[in-house]
């Protein structure tokens, strides 16, 4: 059982072609902008109409072109949180979360209702209007607004994109446990990847309508099946690359050959390492070591990039090849920026992809 789609969508000049198969779960859908991500969620939930294909979740049949099979969205149970959260300005709170719920008393509704305004922890503004209360807050009422349709399948649209950094590290933790308790499928759309790794045990790449990818959520990040994936991912170490031997491949962009764990079987591909995972040699570090000389350095936070060109010196800061992510304390171990530092790529995480 789960959600099986098999669908194509034809627009002029982009067309969206999708077969999937989610198990029950949280699936995350990670995708650059404009590459059919929520136009995917559209036709599922069935406020787009696909042009062929078949839709079904847990075996009963939500679109079937051949059959002219179209179920209208509020038979579909499907809870949608959109991206702006779409919230009814004139509504209040309460009215908002209540306005799906047909079918039942007025006192069935209110019980509902009160329920989840004590859940979700908004039950204080529960007489507010959407425009009174916070981007948090206005996303907690679109969320059991979602929820109150008891939904098989619940449909998230980049839902932290409108959040500022600390409300979105606070209402991440909210939702993955929110979505422990939830039976169904989940679809979570975004194109942040720490988003998608946090929340998402499983993912789905989707690049120019296709999908690029799909499987556990280490897999993907660890072994990407390909040049698009790894970058769609956040990996900036990739270049072309071709074999040398089962296990190492010689980069020409960065003049190295390197030594991968894996077992290198196409002549040519792409080699990559991500920034995260390319450190400082130190002692004990004997092979995958090369020279690099900084071009630039980028201080965050709590980490400082490092951007690198290896075998010789840059002609400037936008001159280089690699890039490196260390924590802060770690440049203490960088005693003259102006001479080369010794690069360690450990094999482990040297990958390769064919295409």
């Amino acid at each position: 059982m789960g959600l099986n789609v098999d669908i194509e969508k034809r627009f002029p000049g982009f067309s969206l072609k999708i077969k999937l198969d989610c198990a029950p779960g949280v699936t995350g859908i990670l995708g650059a902008s404009g590459s059919g991500k929520s136009m995917l969620l559209n036709c599922i939930a069935g406020l787009v109409k696909p042009d062929a294909g078949t839709i079904v979740l847990d075996g009963r049949m939500f679109f079937d072109a051949s059959k002219r099979i179209h179920i209208t969205p509020q038979h579909r149970k499907a809870g949608i949180l959109f991206q702006n959260y779409a919230l009814f300005p004139h509504m209040t709170i309460r009215d908002n979360i209540a306005f799906a719920l047909d079918g039942l008393t007025p006192g069935e509704k209110d019980e509902k209702v009160g329920a989840l305004l004590k859940r979700f922890n908004i039950a204080d503004f529960a007489g507010r209007y959407p425009a009174q209360i916070s981007g948090g807050q206005q996303q907690r009422v679109a969320l059991a607004r979602a929820l109150a349709v008891e939904p098989d399948i619940l449909l998230l649209d980049e839902p932290f994109s409108a959040l500022d950094q600390h409300l979105k590290t606070r209402m991440m933790k909210d939702m993955a446990e929110l979505l422990k308790d939830f039976k169904g499928c989940a679809l979570f759309v975004t194109h942040n990847m720490e988003e998608a790794y946090r929340l998402c045990a499983r993912l789905v790449i989707i690049n120019s309508g296709r999908v690029e990818a799909s499987g556990p959520r280490q897999e993907i990040f660890e072994r990407p099946e390909s040049y698009e994936t790894a970058v769609i991912t956040g990996c900036k170490n990739i270049r072309p690359a071709v074999r040398v031997s089962d296990h190492s491949v010689r980069v020409p962009d960065w003049g190295l050959t390197l030594t991968s764990a894996m077992e290198i079987g196409a002549e040519k591909g792409f080699a990559g390492i991500r920034s995260n995972h390319l450190r400082l040699a130190g002692e004990g570090d004997a092979d995958n070591c090369f020279a690099a000389w900084i071009a630039d350095v980028s201080e965050a936070p709590f980490t400082t990039t490092l951007y690198l060109k290896p075998g010789s010196k840059p002609d400037g800061a936008e001159d280089y090849q690699l890039q490196c992510e260390l924590k802060r304390d770690q440049l203490r171990e960088i005693a003259d920026f102006s001479q080369p530092v010794t690069l360690h790529f450990d094999p482990a995480h040297v990958f390769f992809t064919e295409h």
